[in-house]
């Protein structure tokens, strides 16, 4: 049998809707568990997070994970060899250490470094190790995604950084990257299913390889079943981009088709 999760949304889905509208649209579908997608530094300070809270307690929405506006830039903040900007590039990560914690979130994204950069697993987690003892002191975890173009795109990659980080080692698993990588996500599952703490989701058919879930032909069950077999039954998050979807209610379509299987 499986054990349906907690079926989320995240707000990325909206962009570039403003995040608090976004969040607000987001707990009107329905959804009672979220991911934020933040896209500015004002909106990592105290008036607009207590307006985040005031929408996710009035919903009553959990907010699971945070999603940093800087993924894009960490190949040189987070994990370059200038290891002064690395010690900056934390102390600016615990900006959002301090968000998950306002939030109640335990989770802050990881994109990490590209793979046009190279690295071996032993200089990764060199890096890792530091940006998750910050994490850790603030009470929350780094999760590291894979992602298209990413060293931790990778499966042996990550299982790789995953072993000379240890216990505190978190990933994001998000199906569409995987798609995107042209790796199976159920390699993950099998390689550290253990250490999966958010799942990213969405739907494909054909050429299509990021649809709403119930527009494509992905097998939902399976994907929930090698989760549950691994120990994972926690929130899974329809994260899309705002081209793969038409009207807003479409994304509760989405969420009501994952809840009914």
């Amino acid at each position: 049998m499986v054990i349906i999760m907690q079926i989320g949304i995240s707000s990325s889905c909206l962009y570039p809707m403003q995040t608090e509208d976004a969040l607000r649209t987001v707990c009107e579908l329905g959804a009672r568990t979220a991911e934020i997608f933040f896209n500015s530094p004002s909106e990592l300070k105290k008036p607009f997070l207590d307006e985040l809270n005031a929408i996710k307690d009035f919903y009553g929405t959990d907010v699971r994970s945070i999603h940093p506006f800087t993924s894009a830039y960490e190949t040189y903040l987070l994990f370059s060899d200038y290891k002064r900007r690395t010690s900056d590039g934390i102390e600016f990560y615990k900006n959002y250490f301090e968000t998950a914690n306002v939030l109640g979130a335990k989770i802050v994204v990881l994109h990490g470094k590209f793979v046009s950069v190279a690295t071996t697993p032993e200089e990764y987690a060199e890096s890792f190790i530091l940006l998750s003892n910050a994490a850790r002191e603030a009470g929350v975890y780094i999760a590291q995604e894979n992602v298209h173009n990413h060293h931790c795109g990778n499966p042996a990659f990550m299982k790789a950084v995953a072993g000379l980080v240890g216990e505190d080692f978190r990933m994001v698993l998000d199906i569409k990257q995987c798609r995107r990588c042209e790796v199976s996500e159920f390699d993950f599952i099998k390689l550290l299913g253990d250490r999966i703490m958010q799942v990213h989701i969405s739907d494909c058919l054909g050429q299509e390889k990021c649809l709403a879930p119930g527009e494509g032909e992905y097998d939902f069950v399976k994907l929930f079943e090698a989760l549950n077999n691994a120990g994972y039954n926690d929130s899974a998050i329809i994260e899309l981009y705002r081209k793969n979807f038409g009207k807003t209610e479409e994304l509760a379509a989405a969420k009501a088709y994952l809840e009914n299987l």
